[in-house]
């Protein structure tokens, strides 16, 4: 009878050593589902006397939301649009309507990007090392389909202010557009001055196959040094237009 109950104690102990740690396994492999939210009237805001700008924006809407995912495992994530939108929205800037085509690959092995993105008509393969953004990560949390998040803020192109709460639960540094280097997924990013939000509404504990993970890429290969040369030669007269379409395209 006491062998018995050492036995059943012992067993037991063993499955709720098992629950612990299932509970402690970390998620690598799956798709997060953001929802991208833009402001398009804000940059205009400053224009009230300009009557143009004052009719324009009355046809376009004041924000518009587009679905992303991101597939990845612990090597490697890709970022593209996950379904058309299907209502009959107006981009007021094009550099901000999702092309089916765009996709940005992040190879976590090799620390490289790979972004396919249409500028101007040109479709481009940007092709460079994954940021090295200086994350500073605070104490604030939050919780975002589900998962425990904490805040980290950073900054792009030297002056643009991001903010991002990461999941150190999904073990994969990576994130929307070609965003990532915190110890975790990032489920939610702003950056204020281009009236941008992106934030996980799903997460799917689905294996990604191969093909998902190595999309075939078309288009002028460049690094984003290059393309921002290009870009600035387009655009030296645009002013404050051009300084913000630069920002949107190095996403």
């Amino acid at each position: 009878m006491a062998s018995n109950k050492k036995n059943l104690l012992f067993i037991a102990f063993s499955v709720i050593i098992s629950v612990a740690s299932a509970q402690t396994q970390f998620i690598t492999k799956g798709r997060v589902e953001y929802e991208r939210k833009i402001n398009q009237h804000k940059p205009y805001e400053d224009r009230t006397d300009d009557i143009w700008f004052k009719e324009l924006i009355k046809v376009y809407p004041k924000f518009t939301t587009d679905v992303f995912e991101l597939r990845f495992d612990d090597k490697r994530s890709v970022y593209k649009i996950a379904k058309e939108n299907t209502s009959d929205v107006k981009y007021l800037n094009n550099n901000t309507k999702p092309n089916g085509t765009d996709g940005v690959v992040q190879d976590l092995q090799t620390r490289t990007v790979s972004t396919q993105r249409e500028v101007f008509e040109n479709t481009y393969i940007i092709k460079d090392s994954l940021r090295n953004l200086d994350w500073r990560i605070t104490d604030e949390t939050r919780t975002i389909a589900g998962f425990d998040c904490r805040k980290a803020v950073s900054k792009i192109c030297d002056s643009v202010y991001v903010v991002a709460f990461y999941t150190d639960q999904i073990a994969v540094s990576s994130g929307p557009e070609s965003f990532g280097g915190l110890p975790g997924m990032i489920m939610e990013l702003a950056i204020p001055r281009l009236y941008t939000t992106w934030i996980a509404s799903k997460v799917e504990l689905v294996e990604p196959t191969a093909a998902q993970l190595n999309p075939t890429q078309k288009g002028k290969k460049v690094n984003w040094l290059e393309l921002n040369g290009e870009l600035k030669v387009v655009t030296k007269r645009w002013g404050k237009d051009a300084e913000r379409m630069l920002w949107t395209i190095s996403l």
